[in-house]
């Protein structure tokens, strides 16, 4: 039997790709990425998922950080006894918590974007937001950063334009770094003890 895994929406398909590199015998149960927008409903959508799938796998995982959820998601992986990607969100995760330690004391007004969030920039913060709706609410919302920083992972120019799109949106320079896949695939591999 496969592991199965419950996998944040916005890392699946990263983890997928990573999955397919290694011949790793992972069936993957994603979660809606807009769950973090209301990150008190992660754990409860996590419960739910690993107890639908116990008698599918012999193994689980979690491939979801803390993401926001302030240890409720680490509560019920306890009861279930399963294990979750390190870190507390995953920029921890593509970057590694050591650098994004260093860019938050550095500037603490950071904004992040992953591939996936600057793909859905649009639905996922404007929208979610009102902001297409109120664009006057932007600097309310925005005002406490000073830069965005994009953490790229499979970076192009089309995603480049859209990650330069959404930082003029919200008023903010735009910084890349190409961290790729290689932070992610340590830690899920760590997780499936691989």
């Amino acid at each position: 039997m496969s592991v199965g895994i419950v996998a944040c929406g916005a890392i699946a398909t990263h983890i997928s790709s990573i999955v397919n590199k290694h011949d790793l015998d992972v069936t993957l149960y994603p979660l809606p990425p807009l769950l973090h927008n209301s990150p008190k409903l992660i754990a409860g959508e996590v419960d739910r998922l690993l107890d639908e799938i116990s008698s599918l796998h012999q193994e689980r995982a979690v491939a979801y950080a803390d993401c926001g959820t302030y240890g409720a998601l680490d509560e019920v992986l306890l009861r279930h006894g399963v294990k979750r990607l390190r870190g507390d969100h995953c920029y921890d995760i593509f970057a590694g918590q050591a650098e994004i330690q260093a860019i938050m004391a550095d500037n603490p007004g950071t904004y992040f974007l992953t591939d996936f969030l600057v793909r859905s920039f649009q639905r996922s913060v404007i929208v979610e937001l009102g902001l297409d709706k109120h664009p006057d609410l932007r600097d309310d919302y925005f005002k406490n950063y000073s830069q965005m920083i994009w953490l790229a992972q499979n970076p192009n120019e089309e995603l480049h334009a859209l990650a330069q799109h959404a930082a003029d949106l919200i008023g903010l320079e735009l910084e890349v770094r190409n961290v790729g896949e290689a932070g992610l695939e340590r830690e899920l591999l760590t997780l499936l003890n691989r």
